[in-house]
């Protein structure tokens, strides 16, 4: 477990305080600890790239995340022609950081983009909805929908940016990730890969509910090592942190000299299982009982008390609580060793088995988990991967059990999780052609008592076959110096726009 050492040597640094970051030269400096694979929003799917696409890019409409109304954003008005016809009346007098103005051309352009699965859009459940985009008038378009999808507006609220049409035809997602270019409230002035990244607020941004951003300078790097981010707040360099483990976090709150703010975010951990013998057809994962040994071999109580703390609750659905359809009265599996070495031996495991087991970030919560795994009989091979490298292994060929996490792209709305791992895509590892049927259902039906009526049965089959072993929400801890006034929002997009200095 990862441990930091306040002592004698921070008060060493603290004694040589910096004061090249922060309110005097309007710089707010803060970490990412992890390297995005790409700046272009749409070719990486980590909550980094979230944050960068929210400061940078706008989309068409916005969700207000503390009353979760629908504002008009590049778009000032939607009207549904049909149920897979909406038009929008666009803004005027918006242009991109690169002086482009923003029309309907930009709208056309990158919905065709990114609608085109050989485009490659990394998370195509975000996008693969759509079908096309027409022109009807310079300020007036039409998306029109492969099917009905009543999630439509929540997704145009989220990780649909729009892109300026010209500048992403000569340069396209390479050319987007080195020099970006949106309309959002921050501009980018530098994009090092790996090393940092470097916004300047935009000082021509629209009406946007967004708001206006007030910091001048957004300085941030990629520092992986948690213990080297909190020297580095400790000696001035660095204003912001987040992301911060529980134990480190409550640490520097007992030091009163930084706030440390948590807060809930959809983000939930999990586990998801072999079934579909990607891995192999003898693989233990394919059968019933060990998945289901293995759901009653973690103890998700202690983990989430012992390491998460905060907001993190426990939770048995494949999905977060809040969002649309994730019903909750589905089967529980509570923490009962003995009941999950009895379950292995009748499924012919009587002395357990070995496997490989992976995971991708949270080291000390993916070892208390191979523990509870290990004190059963399932002795687990750990391997920790970049993201970019698990995903992909996981895309090519499986893996047995792994250790992971979706925030949903902070989208309310349960086929922005469930119906991206259970229809038959690269991530699906149970291939249940039943629930891929039920969600399709639940994905295009336009009376939400259905939608409601067929998530619910697709959750319930995915923990009776203990597919995924879901296990706790996550929060997230803030840490920033007292020069820094911000208040975290529940959907984890840490937004630069609502950041003061005190």
């Amino acid at each position: 477990m990862i441990k930091v050492k306040l002592g004698l040597t921070v008060a060493a640094i603290c004694a040589a305080t910096a004061t090249w970051a922060g309110k005097a030269d309007d710089t707010l400096k803060a970490a990412f600890t992890k390297e995005l694979e790409n700046v272009d929003s749409y070719f990486n799917s980590s909550r980094e790239g979230v944050v960068l696409q929210r400061a940078i890019w706008d989309g068409l409409i916005y969700r207000d995340p503390a009353t979760n109304e629908y504002k008009g954003n590049l778009a000032t008005d939607w009207t549904w022609i049909d149920d897979t016809t909406l038009e929008l009346k666009l803004r005027e007098g918006v242009t991109f950081h690169n002086g482009e103005p923003f029309n309907a051309d930009d709208v056309v352009y990158t919905v065709n983009f990114v609608a085109d699965e050989a485009n490659g859009v990394k998370t195509q459940r975000n996008v693969n909805w759509m079908k096309s985009a027409e022109k009807v008038d310079d300020y007036t378009v039409r998306i029109l929908l492969k099917e009905p999808f009543p999630a439509a507006i929540e997704f145009l609220s989220g990780p649909v940016s729009m892109y300026p049409d010209e500048y992403y035809a000569e340069a396209g997602p390479t050319g987007m990730g080195l020099k970006p270019v949106g309309t959002g409230p921050y501009k980018v002035t530098e994009v090092v890969p790996g090393q940092h990244f470097v916004l300047e607020k935009n000082e021509n941004y629209h009406d946007s509910p967004k708001g206006q951003p007030e910091i001048g300078k957004i300085d941030i790097r990629t520092i992986p090592d948690v213990n080297t981010q909190i020297a580095e707040l400790f000696n001035g360099s660095l204003d912001l942190i987040w992301q911060t483990p529980a134990d480190q976090a409550e640490k520097l709150a007992a030091m009163d000299q930084f706030t440390v703010a948590n807060e809930s975010t959809m983000r939930i951990g999990y586990l998801t299982l072999d079934a579909a013998g990607r891995t192999g057809a003898d693989n233990p994962f394919t059968k019933l009982k060990v998945r289901q040994a293995v759901a009653h071999a973690i103890d998700r109580e202690a983990l989430v008390s012992a390491l998460l703390k905060g907001k993190s609750q426990v939770i048995s659905t494949a999905c977060f609580p809040s969002q649309f359809g994730c019903a909750q009265d589905v089967t529980s599996y509570e923490y009962d060793p003995e009941k999950a070495k009895a379950l292995l031996a009748e499924a012919g495991y009587p002395d357990g088995f070995e496997t490989d087991y992976y995971a991708y970030r949270d080291r000390e919560y993916a070892e208390a988990i191979s523990s509870f795994l290990n004190a059963v009989g399932i002795k687990t091979n750990f391997n920790m991967l970049q993201y970019s490298a698990l995903r992909e292994l996981r895309m090519k060929e499986g893996s047995p059990v792994s250790f992971q996490t979706w925030g949903s792209y902070s989208i309310n709305d349960t086929s922005a999780i469930t119906s991206q791992f259970f229809k038959f895509g690269s991530l699906d590892d149970s291939r249940d052609q039943e629930i891929k049927d039920w969600l399709d259902v639940a994905d295009s039906s336009t009376d939400p008592a259905e939608r409601e009526e067929y998530y619910r049965k697709a959750l319930q089959k995915i923990a009776d076959q203990a597919y995924w072993v879901p296990m706790f929400s996550y929060n997230t801890n803030y840490v920033f110096t007292k020069e820094v006034a911000y208040t975290p929002t529940p959907d984890e997009v840490l937004r630069f726009t609502t950041m003061r200095w005190n």
